[in-house]
């Protein structure tokens, strides 16, 4: 691998519904009497609550913690953790004055936790279940301290920025397993009732052999990088890196790894778990970014055994066209999501999603919260770690300019994410990929 604004919909949507949250739970979410499982400090305490702690204070945290805090009125938020103040105060205040769930919000000056080793403080301090909703950089770490803690876990995507993360990540779902512990991924198209019954007609052959997916994910920027001279005097590398976090391959995994990494899942679903062989990329920087070092756009070609393809169009530039689309083509006709409209399937079969409708967001916390009171538990580990690892794998192939196959990507010995990060380090921010000149390593 690399050696050297209009936000999207769907995180708009996220961010909103904090404003929106009065929605009831579904019914299945609140069954009672509670049947909790019985692991360890995974356990609910004797009151039958579930104590809720988030790591990651930002909008998507936020929403995160307020989707859990709307399953059920046994669920308590108990701890807040962040690097930065501000952003524990902003959630603090956010969740604790809403007026559906603000009773609950349990979170005292003591259990709110500030820094590097803030998570692990949140881990500590007697919580159930762990929302995590930091950079993906520090994910595999934070993910690895909670299994360990035997807490269960929703956990954001994407899951790693690197091979060895992704790896640190197979291993963490593994125990998390072993221990009967529920861990459930942000990829949140998996919980939409429409795309469910899409795929699950794909997968039944509504379109015959699927011969070629073709994704979009054509947008603006998330969140520009900000001008060195905006850099106050004396901010260490680290915490600027931080503050700008989207900008930094090593924290966010560049636009097609943080962002697009919904439709390399869409890909990844439509392929039903089977993995790719290979890949091929383009990408580059169009537009200056200061001193970020991502890039703005990326296409990726990946081969799967049979020689079905699937083709993934990312970009981020003000004034483009923009698409959030799934193509899916196969022998006997041809299966369309257009953005956030229902699925459509045209040839043989003609079909089109008429069921239910419900926040895809509030649905994988119903059932997450749902399996952990029955004592089911349910875990989205490895095919959450391999969507993560087909977007790492696009992103390599487009920084260095070669074909990576599935093996390489994953045993890839390049670290992005230094084992301990601290405030005063001397970390210099990495050069931009040269695809031809990068190398794979």
């Amino acid at each position: 691998m690399e050696k050297t604004q209009a936000q999207s919909t769907h995180s708009s949507s996220r961010r909103q519904f904090l404003k929106t949250s009065g929605a009831a739970a579904l019914t299945g979410a609140i069954a009672s009497p509670l049947a909790f499982a019985r692991k360890a400090s995974a356990a609910p305490s004797s009151s039958n609550t579930l104590k809720v702690g988030l790591i990651g204070c930002g909008g998507r945290g936020t929403g995160a913690a307020a989707q859990a805090l709307t399953t059920g009125k046994d669920v308590v938020l108990t701890a807040l953790g962040d690097v930065f103040e501000d952003r524990v105060q902003r959630s603090r205040k956010s969740l604790s004055t809403n007026e559906k769930f603000g009773s609950r919000v349990k979170v005292s000056d003591d259990t709110c936790f500030v820094g590097l080793d803030a998570y692990q403080k949140v881990i500590d301090s007697d919580v159930d279940v762990v929302v995590l909703g930091t950079p993906p950089g520090f994910r595999p770490q934070h993910l690895k301290a909670a299994i360990e803690a035997d807490k269960h876990v929703f956990c954001e995507k994407p899951m790693a920025t690197d091979g060895p993360g992704v790896r640190s990540v197979l291993e963490s779902a593994a125990k998390a397993k072993e221990k009967g512990l529920s861990l459930v991924a942000g990829f949140c198209w998996r919980y939409d009732y429409a795309r469910r019954a899409f795929y699950e007609q794909i997968h039944n052959g509504a379109i015959g052999e699927l011969r070629a997916v073709y994704a979009t994910y054509l947008t603006g920027p998330v969140k520009p990088m900000l001008p060195p001279d905006k850099r106050p005097a004396g901010m260490s590398d680290v915490e600027w890196q931080l503050r700008n976090w989207y900008n930094f391959v090593w924290l966010s995994g560049d636009g097609l790894v943080e962002q697009a990494c919904h439709s390399v899942d869409k890909i990844a679903w439509a392929f039903n778990g089977v993995l790719p062989v290979k890949a091929v990329g383009n990408g580059g920087r169009q537009f200056p970014n200061h001193e970020g070092n991502i890039f703005d756009h990326i296409d990726v070609f990946y081969e799967f055994p049979n020689g079905a393809r699937a083709f993934m169009a990312q970009r981020q530039i003000v004034g483009c066209y923009g698409e959030n689309s799934d193509y899916l083509m196969g022998a006997d006709g041809i299966g369309t999501i257009k953005g956030w409209n229902d699925p459509v399937i045209k040839g043989k079969k003609k079909w089109r999603y008429r069921g239910p409708k419900a926040s895809m967001y509030q649905i994988e916390h119903d059932e997450l919260f749902d399996s952990i009171r029955k004592g089911k538990p349910m875990n989205d580990g490895v095919w959450m770690a391999h969507s993560t690892l087909m977007a790492i794998m696009g992103r390599m192939a487009a920084y260095t300019g070669q074909s990576v196959t599935w093996e390489q990507a994953l045993n890839s010995k390049l670290k992005l994410v230094p084992d301990e990060v601290t405030w005063d380090m001397d970390f210099p921010i990495r050069p931009m990929a040269r695809p031809g000149r990068t190398e794979f390593v």
